[in-house]
């Protein structure tokens, strides 16, 4: 085990959930350590003082702690869906406007006690980019076309979350394209296999291996 990867990592984040659907359809093979954020493991926080998940350790020592760039590393090594071929340009802007200001807005919605915030008004201004979202799925079951890319994957997470912070609201509103594509990729076997839990990892647990992914029947 010592020649792979170790991943921490926390099952609901969103940062690290697309860190792991990148890892799983590459198949890269690594290990997965499980972090509870209230009691994060010194070895993570060595690995990287920001201490935030994902945080992926590489045999050599090499720390990649930024989500996309987990994404990019294990997708350079096989990409087998073919994500990093699709509206290159694009895909930096939706995830620019997706890890700013739709993040800012769904913290201080989801959060609002914490942030002291209005979560009316920070649930519109999500919406308001989620609208976008919805006219740029018109025709297509994806944000590229039919077949899932990388902004697909590092935008779901968060819509995800978005949408579970009020689930009956969110349904009523007049975003179909959108609310399509969430249950597409609810449901899809990449999205199972990512979810399976975890219990909290602890020094001198076995080694856990990120689930095994054999790909989807149709893309979703």
């Amino acid at each position: 085990m010592a020649d792979l990867p170790v991943l921490y990592s926390f099952r609901r984040c969103p940062y690290a959930m697309r860190a792991r659907m990148a890892l799983l359809v590459s198949g890269q093979r690594c290990v997965v350590r499980e972090v509870v954020l209230r009691d994060k493991p010194a070895a993570m926080i060595e690995a990287s003082p920001k201490a935030t998940v994902p945080v992926l350790v590489l045999p050599d020592g090499a720390v990649i702690d930024q989500s996309i760039d987990i994404m990019r590393w294990a997708l350079a090594k096989n990409d087998p869906e073919g994500w990093l071929e699709t509206g290159t340009a694009d895909t930096e802007a939706l995830i620019v406007e997706n890890d700013g200001p739709f993040k800012h807005h769904l913290d201080r919605y989801k959060y609002s006690t914490r942030h002291d915030s209005d979560p009316i008004e920070h649930r519109d201004a999500g919406m308001m980019i989620l609208s976008g979202l919805d006219r740029r799925l018109a025709g297509s079951r994806n944000l590229f076309g039919e077949r899932r890319a990388l902004a697909d994957i590092a935008l779901f997470p968060f819509v995800r979350q978005f949408a579970a912070t009020d689930r009956q609201w969110f349904d009523a509103q007049a975003i179909p394209n959108l609310q399509g594509w969430l249950t597409r990729h609810l449901e899809s076997g990449l999205f199972g296999a990512m979810m399976i839990k975890l219990q909290q990892w602890q020094p001198g647990d076995r080694a856990i291996m990120l689930a095994d992914y054999e790909g989807e029947p149709v893309a979703p």
